[in-house]
């Protein structure tokens, strides 16, 4: 497309420019380290997704390597044989905080949030994988604790560290698409990813002799091992993943959340939805997000789709509309980011911003997102991605719409006061009880 063209274009001619444009989330942390020094970093979940952040950081120092699997860790262990071993991330904390500057957190969702909180109050900087947290409460006492902690912070959200999304974030604060209208965020997942709307396995297989279950259940309640929860599987369970809305919500949603500046929803109904149950997340489902517009204007809505159902390619002007990707509606034109990154977008209709001229960049670019992470780890810019200002938010109105799902209807939301509207009885869904020993 043409507008593609002038997208590249205006990457070309401001990418020296953003280098130095300060970014205005969060504030900078405490602890710094020389420019030259390399990080004594601990993985708290070391075979799987973890395995991109090791590469990505393995010009550091890797002084622990946790993992509740050791068969699934194997790769790692080899890789960095002077890093300690740990299957208890509780007891690496305590015999090794001494000897780390850094934490990555790569595990599932259920367990973001009770070891990047231990690793903040010990000081330490933090890497979370998307999303930021299993509930609303502990996204809202992660942003606290990074905070009060002035710890550098980073989920991730790796699209966002393209340059392309962090121009899209430019081109819609400069309201060339006018006022924004409504949104249509969509994922194929979770068909053909994992499974949803199933219930809980009756047989009780012999658990692995590599793998220690109970430490894999960590803060959620006790259940037999079964192969349908491990090892990616998890994602799909109430009580150990977030869904498709978690999971790919964050990524799809990302840069336009941030350059409409979006804050908390007023309210999140279902549409439509198939195979919801007590046990996980539904085959399908159709939201339907209503915000307070930036601008001034009439409610901003964002409509949600999952399980490979999209939006009409009639808003992009027809043909093909991609396995995952947003679209932005305004009063002056459309803008289309194709898949999870937020980098390939386009301006729609083409023959209107054929021309269109670059914002003045105002959003820093960066060598990349863990790099990103590392400098703000020695004193520099806080991260785009940062846990206050960031992926707490965002995380949380992805939750809400898991929340309207279980309860099966719409939902009002009052963020001030973290409560729903009329709905006291299912406050208890914005918190989880712990198991003892696994407290926050």
């Amino acid at each position: 497309m043409s507008s593609r063209i002038t997208r590249r274009r205006m990457l070309q001619t401001t990418a020296l420019a953003g280098a130095a444009a300060c970014c205005t989330f969060g504030s900078r942390p405490l602890r710094a380290l020389a420019p030259s020094e390399k990080l004594n970093i601990a993985f708290v979940g070391s075979g799987g997704q973890a395995e991109f952040s090791l590469e990505n950081l393995a010009a550091h120092n890797i002084v622990a390597l946790c993992d509740v699997d050791t068969a699934r860790a194997a790769a790692a262990f080899e890789r960095f044989p002077k890093a300690r071993r740990y299957q208890d991330y509780r007891r690496m904390f305590d015999e090794m905080h001494s000897q780390m500057d850094a934490v990555a957190v790569c595990t599932p969702d259920h367990t973001h949030a009770p070891a990047s909180i231990r690793a903040m109050r010990l000081g330490k900087h933090v890497y979370c994988e998307k999303p930021l947290a299993w509930c609303i409460d502990e996204a809202r006492l992660m942003a606290r604790t990074a905070a009060e902690h002035r710890v550098a912070t980073q989920m991730g959200t790796q699209g966002m560290a393209m340059d392309g999304a962090r121009a899209g974030i430019e081109m819609l604060r400069s309201g060339v698409i006018g006022q924004p209208r409504e949104m249509h965020v969509w994922t194929d997942r979770a068909k053909g990813w994992w499974p949803q709307g199933v219930p809980r396995p009756q047989e009780q297989p012999a658990v692995p002799s590599t793998l220690n279950w109970d430490l894999w259940l960590g803060v959620a309640p006790v259940r037999p091992f079964h192969s349908a929860y491990v090892p990616f599987k998890w994602r799909g369970w109430l009580d150990f993943g977030t869904g498709a809305v978690g999971d790919m919500g964050i990524h799809n949603a990302a840069m336009a959340y941030v350059g409409l500046g979006l804050g908390a929803p007023k309210s999140v109904e279902v549409v439509g939805v198939s195979g919801a149950n007590s046990e996980t997340f539904p085959e399908w489902s159709l939201l339907r997000y209503e915000f307070s517009s930036p601008s001034g204007g009439p409610p901003l809505i964002l409509n949600w789709y999952d399980g490979g159902k999209k939006p009409s390619s009639e808003l992009i002007g027809g043909g093909e509309v991609a396995a995952n990707g947003a679209i932005v509606v305004g009063s002056q034109g459309t803008m289309y980011s194709i898949e999870w990154t937020g980098a390939d977008w386009h301006l729609l209709p083409e023959e209107k911003f054929r021309t269109a001229a670059a914002p003045t960049p105002t959003v820093r670019r960066t060598s990349g997102h863990h790099d990103e992470w590392i400098e703000a780890c020695k004193g520099g810019p806080p991260p785009l991605c940062n846990f206050s200002d960031f992926a707490a938010p965002l995380t949380e109105v992805m939750l809400l719409g898991n929340l309207a799902v279980r309860l099966g209807k719409k939902i009002e939301w009052d963020a001030a006061a973290m409560k729903f509207t009329g709905v006291p009885d299912a406050d208890h869904l914005l918190r989880r009880e712990y198991r003892k020993g696994w407290e926050l």
